[in-house]
């Protein structure tokens, strides 16, 4: 039988002692773990909500990250969705940042709530003051026009100066259109009405359902494609859809107008991308510092050659292969009404019977 050995009752209690102490801490531990999640590690992290496609903004936050050592969590969706989950996650949602692609989505988050105001000299001396909130809760990234394409094979240029002689019957069964969900035609569509009146509107609208027929696409590189292939003879986009096009497949038989620059026109219909910082985020200082990133030259320059966008920073230059930002005019509808401007668009455009 082996011996018995048996501890002194005093260590055998010193022993007990601890171990219910370290079972303490280490209860301790777990709850701060639950109430307070955002460790040291967290910190150098942000989430960013985005309705922008991943292959295009992600580029830039890995050069942010690669310069901060700020990870960035990328959580990309459509923009409408986007709104509304911040909308109903409030205070609990994760995301430090939202960045989209259309300013009236930008100032319904904002007259919502869910965006913070921010005071950055940064930010005032690069983006020109249209391209922001009045009190820069959101904040322009980089502008983008809708013009028309041409597949230079089928028709020319000089046929077609404005948006709306793509309602000319002449062009029937002959253009691409957005379909009506896209944010693209509903900002469109929203500054022919304030700056042309309802009644235009409409008849440009029902122009282009009778015109388009079945050509009507849930995606702008769709549009492109299709003109590309000779499927139809033009087609209405976002005008960098052509020049990525162009970068891969350099003799398409494709050609860009910037329409509505003749005395008495609209203007070029300009929308931009933009971010704001979520009023409830408690990584303020990390967020400042992507915004600054962004709208610094170096960030809006990548803007500007990986994306094909127009830079608002005034010292940025667009790519060369763009038609010059100072050669057109801009419509002069501001950016902020787009939100207010949402809601009768829609019925508008349901009215019409766009698909």
């Amino acid at each position: 039988m082996w011996p018995s050995f048996r501890r002194p009752l005093s260590q055998s209690r010193v022993e007990s002692r601890h171990a219910v102490t370290c079972v303490s801490l280490l209860s301790l531990l777990v709850s701060l773990w639950f109430v307070f999640p955002h460790t040291a590690s967290a910190a150098d992290n942000l989430t960013v909500y985005s309705g922008r496609s991943e292959r295009l903004i992600k580029p830039v936050f890995d050069a942010f990250t690669a310069k901060t050592g700020i990870h960035i969590d990328l959580l990309s969706s459509g923009t409408t969705e986007l709104v509304n989950r911040l909308k109903l996650e409030g205070t609990r949602s994760q995301a430090d940042l939202f960045i989209t692609n259309d300013a009236g989505s930008l100032e319904l988050a904002r007259t919502a709530g869910l965006l913070r105001p921010l005071n950055m000299r940064e930010v005032e001396r690069a983006i020109p003051s249209q391209f922001r909130a009045p009190d820069n809760s959101w904040i322009g990234l980089s502008g983008r026009f809708w013009i028309i394409v041409i597949n230079t094979k089928m028709a020319q240029p000089d046929q077609v100066s404005s948006l709306f002689d793509l309602a000319d019957p002449k062009w029937k069964g002959k253009i691409a259109i957005p379909n009506a969900g896209s944010e693209y035609l509903q900002a469109g569509v929203s500054v022919m009405r304030a700056g042309l009146g309802d009644e235009r509107t409409k008849q440009f609208l029902e122009g282009l359902r009778d015109n388009a027929g079945t050509q009507v696409y849930q995606k702008s590189s769709q549009i492109v494609d299709a003109v590309a292939k000779g499927q139809v003879a033009m087609g209405i986009v976002n005008h960098y859809y052509v020049y990525r096009h162009l970068a891969t497949q350099p003799t398409a038989p494709l050609a860009v107008v910037m329409p509505d620059q003749q005395e008495g026109d609209l203007g070029a219909i300009m929308n931009v991308a933009g971010i704001g910082v979520l009023k409830h985020t408690p990584r303020l200082d990390q967020a400042k510092l992507l915004i600054e990133f962004l709208v610094a030259q170096a960030g809006q320059k990548m803007f500007a050659d990986l994306n094909k966008e127009y830079p608002l920073h005034p010292d940025v230059k667009a790519d060369h292969a763009l038609v010059d930002r100072k050669s057109f005019r801009a419509a002069l509808v501001p950016l902020t009404k787009l939100a207010e401007l949402r809601e009768p668009t829609l019925q508008l455009i349901e009215h019409v019977g766009l698909r």
